[in-house]
């Protein structure tokens, strides 16, 4: 299982962190990836992150904003949001890759991952 938390609402410009906590199964073996869904629009690829953590993917449009890191320790991923534009309000959810490696092309696409949590909601608002 996975479960996304940390939504809420922030203002433009500032910040939060996401976290996804895995269960049921080795987390360690498996790249996470985190997507998100705004109102009446497909799912997004924002970020992947290797098993290990040390090779990860960002969507252009996070690129330099988000960071995506891993506590295999205790079976969690994090998503640190900065710099938080309207455009970022979305509901977030976090999925298991088919394997533990993230591949370029594939790893934006949600057909490559297996499991997916219940997402958090993220509202970007003055």
């Amino acid at each position: 299982q996975l479960q996304a938390s940390g939504g809420g609402l922030v203002q433009p410009g500032g910040s939060l962190r996401l976290s996804c906590a895995a269960s049921g199964f080795s987390f360690d073996n498996y790249a996470i990836g985190w997507f998100r869904q705004a109102p009446g629009k497909g799912r997004e690829g924002v970020s992947c992150i290797s098993s290990s953590g040390g090779r990860n993917f960002y969507s252009a449009s996070v690129k330099g904003r988000f960071t995506v890191s891993r506590e295999n320790a205790k079976d969690t991923v994090y998503l640190q949001m900065n710099s938080l534009r309207p455009e970022d309000t979305a509901t977030y959810y976090c999925a298991r890759f088919f394997g533990p490696h993230p591949i370029a092309g594939l790893w934006a696409t949600p057909s490559q991952y297996e499991y997916w949590g219940q997402g958090t909601l993220v509202t970007v608002s003055s």
